[in-house]
């Protein structure tokens, strides 16, 4: 179970989408979830990597230097 609020022209605009269909709001706030969710967390991933590099915690390697170490150029 999920309790929001929403700005008062997002719930207006839901609201028409969903008498207009025929679906529930409940319908297509779930849809825009799970259309969304994968990129909300690639988008914390790559920001928790960001700060973890800046404080010297993971190291970058090249593509170059590592396809070179594996033996995977010629």
């Amino acid at each position: 179970m999920l309790t929001l609020r929403l700005p008062t022209e997002i719930e207006e605009r839901l609201e028409a989408l969903a008498k207009a269909s025929g679906r529930t709001k409940g319908d297509y706030v779930r849809e825009a979830i799970l259309e969304h969710l994968d990129d909300l967390e690639d988008r914390y991933l790559a920001e928790t990597s960001l700060e973890q590099l800046r404080r010297g915690e993971l190291t970058l390697h090249h593509l170059d230097d590592v396809e070179r170490e594996l033996g995977l150029t010629g």
